[in-house]
């Protein structure tokens, strides 16, 4: 499977500096929750249709350095062929040529400004809680 990722520039450098000045990192555990669930709930929407499994796979994933939206899992083991799509080869049933749909990636760029804005609030709340505001 293909990891993609969006980078934050300066993301580490924030938490290192959050961690010293004594700040609980929760506040980005749950920005990154809010940003993973925003984004998951548009590529729901917006997932390719034939019986709805692919869109009911499609979940957010809580954790500290990053937000990650996943879909896909045993009883849809197709999601990575879908979202990347694959080039001509030979499969049990016959040829395989699947043209991408990457509707993840689309559902993140929907919510571009969503998630800036998340990230700004969270960071701004963070910087005045080391100000002693």
């Amino acid at each position: 499977m293909t990891d993609a990722a969006i980078r934050v520039k300066g993301a580490r450098e924030l938490r290192a500096t959050l961690k010293r000045a004594g700040i609980d990192l929760s506040d980005l555990t749950d920005a990154n929750a809010s940003v993973a669930q925003l984004v998951a709930s548009a590529a729901a929407a917006r997932a390719p249709r034939r019986s709805g499994r692919l869109a009911g796979s499609t979940r957010p994933n809580r954790a500290k350095t990053k937000a990650v939206v996943r879909a896909g899992g045993a009883a849809t083991p197709y999601a990575n062929a879908i979202h990347w799509g694959t080039g001509p080869r030979t499969g049990l049933r016959g040829p395989h040529n699947i043209r991408r749909r990457p509707w993840i990636w689309q559902a993140a760029g929907d919510k571009q400004e969503q998630v800036i804005d998340t990230y700004w609030t969270t960071v701004q709340q963070a910087i005045s809680k080391i100000r002693g505001a």
